[in-house]
């Protein structure tokens, strides 16, 4: 009886537990159903997208162009250098001394001669205005005695004696007066006054610096080039420097001397120009840069240094080709080609080999392009194209 019972139990619990392993395995074979045509999905569209790309094309980039030409290139030198004062010194006195007036200004042009600064000297002329009597007193004396020696009243030694004491005299004279003078200190040349700092009624001792006097127009340039570069200049060539105080404005010189010497540490030789400073804006010791025009001009094919990508394996410039797209429309594609530069000057680069005159080039926007890349062109910014540009605020 118990067999039969236990029978019946175990009959009764399979039939319990077969429905639920159904509807699991039918959910399985959902989920399993439903994962591929997931992944089915996502492959047709990859594929479907890579059959559009593949169709369509690369994507057309926005870029800058602009027509290559050529250009008048003058040949240049450049150079970097330091101004120095056609005459300039730092004016002192020989003597010691009260200083009485001064006359010079700050900043004020002076002339040769003109008086600058005035010691006192009251004490110095009555020693002068002394000598000068005695000299005077030893001129009659002598006189006197060469007269008397014409009717042979004196002996010719005591003329000779009367004679020397005359000209010891003048002599005392002539140093005493010189004396004086040194007490007025005058501009020994044309120029410009610097910062006055001396007052009446301040000793002053010899060899002290009284003021500094310096000519700068017209004014030196002292600068170096390489001794590769001696053969391209000359003398009288014409240079122009420009100072960052005037960054917008050169002037114009010439050379003047070329150093007979190389010096041996950096083999550089040292050059001087004059550079004409009219309006006296450039001052001794004003930081410099220089062209000095050299050779004669030539022609080059120029353009923006932009539009030149400079890669280890060489230099590209690319090209906006004409072309027919697949609807028939004429449009532009870029087309690399390789370039042989030459020199530079300002924001342009001169190119000897790999453009024509003619072609149309790409000056910006050429980092996201490659052979056969679609244009649209944009040139309502261009880029930087000036020979000699000026340095921005």
């Amino acid at each position: 009886m118990n067999i039969f019972k236990k029978s019946l139990s175990s009959v009764s619990s399979s039939s319990n537990q077969s429905p639920l392993r159904k509807r699991m395995i039918w959910m399985l074979i959902g989920v399993f159903v439903l994962m591929g045509l997931i992944i089915g999905f996502n492959l047709f569209k990859t594929i479907m997208i890579k059959k559009y790309l593949a169709g369509a094309g690369s994507p057309p980039a926005s870029v800058t162009t602009m027509v290559v030409g050529e250009e008048e290139w003058q040949p240049q030198l450049t150079a970097s250098g330091s101004l120095r004062a056609y005459r300039g010194v730092e004016l002192s006195t020989e003597v010691n001394g009260l200083v009485k007036s001064v006359y010079a200004k700050s900043g004020m042009d002076v002339k040769r001669g003109n008086l600058l600064m005035e010691m006192v000297q009251d004490s110095d002329r009555a020693q002068l205005q002394v000598l000068q009597a005695q000299a005077d007193l030893a001129k009659v004396v002598n006189d006197r005695d060469r007269q008397q020696l014409a009717i042979e009243a004196i002996s010719k030694n005591a003329f000779d004696s009367s004679s020397a004491d005359y000209k010891a005299k003048s002599a005392q004279v002539d140093q005493q007066a010189a004396l004086v003078e040194k007490k007025n200190l005058k501009a020994p040349f044309s120029g410009r006054v610097g910062i006055v700092s001396i007052n009446p009624g301040q000793f002053i001792s010899s060899g002290d610096k009284i003021m500094t006097l310096q000519t700068i127009d017209p004014i030196f340039v002292d600068f170096t080039i390489p001794q590769s570069l001696v053969a391209q200049i000359n003398k009288d060539q014409i240079v122009r420097v420009n100072s960052d105080a005037f960054a917008d404005q050169f002037f114009e010189g010439k050379i003047t001397a070329i150093s007979p010497k190389i010096d041996p540490n950096t083999r550089n030789i040292q050059v001087e120009a004059l550079v004409s400073n009219p309006d006296k804006k450039l001052l001794p010791g004003m930081f410099t840069n220089l062209k000095i025009d050299s050779g004669e001009k030539l022609s080059y094919i120029t353009v923006p240094q932009t539009s030149v990508t400079y890669n280890p394996y060489g230099s590209v410039i690319y090209i906006a080709k004409q072309t027919t797209g697949k609807d028939g429309k004429p449009g532009l594609e870029a087309q690399q080609v390789f370039v042989t530069t030459g020199p530079t000057r300002g924001d342009q680069v001169a190119i000897l080999k790999g453009v024509q005159v003619g072609d149309t080039i790409v000056t910006s926007g050429q980092l996201k392009l490659k052979n056969g890349t679609p244009l649209i062109v944009n040139n309502s910014v261009m880029p930087a194209n000036n020979p000699n540009p000026k340095p921005q605020e």
